[in-house]
């Protein structure tokens, strides 16, 4: 079994996933950032001085002057602020791999058609094998 596990774990397309699955980790992490300290920040300052990541809907009675203090009195909320820059995150990345899948895909060799294995009949127009002599349906040569 241990022998069985080891010829699978080295198979290329394990280790090409488990790359992928590490790159997209780290890219990931760059798509956070690039939202949340470079892309936000300004969409904020146009929206008259917003601070995403400090919206907040409080759930309790008890009014909280900001998100941090709710988090520290441990007052329920829906932070929606955090939720739009995780959209915006999904949204860049989603874009990417779209982009990413088309470029591979357009790189690709394109099949062959397959061969013809029929023909038609040229009096009958009946589709027959392609090495046929006479059609089966209306017996003309072909």
């Amino acid at each position: 079994m241990l022998k069985e596990f080891k010829e699978f774990a080295m198979k290329g397309n394990v280790l090409d996933m488990a790359i992928g699955v590490i790159i997209g980790a780290a890219f990931g992490k760059i798509v956070t950032s690039l939202v949340s300290d470079v892309l936000m920040p300004p969409i904020g300052l146009l929206m008259g001085k917003v601070d995403f990541s400090s919206l907040f809907l409080n759930l309790s009675s008890t009014p909280q002057p900001s998100l941090a203090a709710a988090k520290a009195a441990g007052t329920p909320t829906i932070n929606y602020g955090v939720f739009l820059q995780t959209v915006f995150d999904f949204i860049i990345i989603a874009f990417v791999i779209f982009m990413l899948v088309k470029q591979i895909n357009r790189l690709k060799k394109p099949t062959a058609p397959a061969a013809a294995t029929t023909k038609d009949c040229p009096l009958c127009l009946s589709t027959i094998p392609l090495k046929a002599t006479k059609c089966a349906h209306c017996t003309s040569s072909v």
